[in-house]
């Protein structure tokens, strides 16, 4: 058997830290760089971390932002008829109906009213998913009105859908023939201190996103987080500790709602609408146009205004509506005012969908009364005929 080697025992004395440092220090990687190594060594670190982060954003673009960009390019605002006047006397009349932030047809929600049909042809908006341009609406409004022989219109805006009702309402009322006899309002903010906190806070959050976030404004990424943030008080649980305790259950609720409602549903608006209408609201737009609304206008009648709100004012969480009620007070009320004031029993935030008849039999009751008397009104006759709000507060009716 051959001798084998031995080697000499290994001694404290053999280790020495820094030749290893030394060794592993001129193995590594750029080791030969002499001029701005240090700073050259830095940049090929750094470039070689962020490559997970380039493949992921390129996937993000890739699959989530490119095709929602070329989806929305070929959207444009359409109107979409849903009913057909009651009477024949009406016909020459359309109700245009809008809905709020977050939706992109009103088609659904003006199906659940058919009493709108008593005031006219009721048709219903629906937005370009691109964006929003209250000019662009209006003259689609008046484009197919003269095409139909219509001469009249009343615009109906769901929450958020309000302003915009209001702003086309002004477009029409200045620059079109056409009578503008009413705009209802239904549980609408009339600027962004009627938006309660928590659906403000959502808004604005979706806002700085979008400006930060390349690709947000048509992400359905950054919606969805959005959107499940802005439903935190549902499934985020007190705590006495520094953490928050999650609800698992309710958070899976929760992003099944929003998948469904706002990712996967085929009416939900873009981040991009979304933006242009809260944007509206931020604007504060909602006072120039009743402003311009109750202004004389050639030999036309003024509009009415019609404010549907819950009777209970705390059944809308997301609107405070008694702030909006004195605003519109201040700018239509009065006298010879041209506001009516419908509160609703059993109804919440803006849902003509969830509470069909209190909506309908209060348009039957109240609201097309009082704007079928508006027009031979002129001269402003006792306000409990009209509905009409009085200096001492509003018409609430029963």
């Amino acid at each position: 058997m051959p001798d084998v080697p031995t080697l000499p025992p290994c001694t404290a004395g053999d280790w020495d830290d820094a030749r290893r440092r030394r060794r592993l220090r001129d193995s590594r990687t750029g080791h030969s760089w002499v001029r701005f190594g240090r700073l050259r060594r830095f940049v090929a670190r750094t470039a070689i971390a962020i490559v997970p982060f380039v493949a992921l954003y390129t996937q993000y673009w890739h699959f989530d932002v490119a095709p929602m960009r070329e989806q929305l390019a070929d959207t444009q605002p359409r109107i979409h008829q849903v009913y057909e006047a009651r009477d024949r006397d009406d016909r020459d009349t359309a109700v245009v109906d809008l809905v709020g932030l977050g939706n992109l047809d009103a088609t659904d929600t003006a199906s659940h009213l058919p009493a709108l049909s008593g005031l006219g042809e009721v048709w219903a908006v629906e937005y370009d998913n691109g964006g929003l341009d209250t000019a662009v609406v209006s003259r689609l409004v008046a484009a197919r009105a003269e095409t139909l022989g219509i001469d009249s219109v009343i615009l109906t805006g769901h929450s958020m859908g309000g302003i915009i009702a209001l702003e086309v309402a002004q477009h029409l009322y200045q620059d079109t023939p056409l009578d503008v006899l009413g705009v209802i309002l239904d549980c609408t903010p009339i600027d962004l201190h009627a938006v309660r906190a928590d659906s403000r806070d959502a808004g604005e959050d979706l806002l700085r996103w979008i400006g930060w976030i390349p690709g947000a404004r048509e992400s359905r990424i950054m919606r969805m987080t959005v959107e499940i943030a802005a439903r935190q008080h549902r499934f985020v649980l007190p705590s006495d500790r520094w953490y928050r305790r999650i609800d698992g259950s309710e958070l899976i609720d929760v992003v099944e709602e929003v998948l469904n409602d706002k990712i996967l549903s085929t009416d939900a608006a873009s981040n991009g609408l979304i933006e242009s209408q809260f944007q509206a609201i931020v604007a504060s737009g909602a006072s120039d146009s009743l402003r311009a609304l109750a202004a004389e206008q050639d030999d036309k009648v003024r509009p009415a205004i019609v404010f549907v709100r819950p009777r209970n004012a705390s059944n809308d969480h997301v609107v405070d509506v008694e702030y909006t009620q004195q605003a519109l007070v201040d700018h239509s009320g009065g006298v010879d005012g041209t506001l009516l004031v419908a509160k609703l029993d059993h109804t919440g935030h803006a849902n003509p969908i969830q509470a069909p008849e209190a909506y309908n039999d209060a348009i039957i009751k109240r609201i097309e009364p009082f704007i079928d008397l508006r027009p031979g009104e002129n001269d402003g006759d006792d306000e409990d005929d009209t509905g009409s709000v009085p200096p001492s507060g509003p018409s609430a009716g029963p």
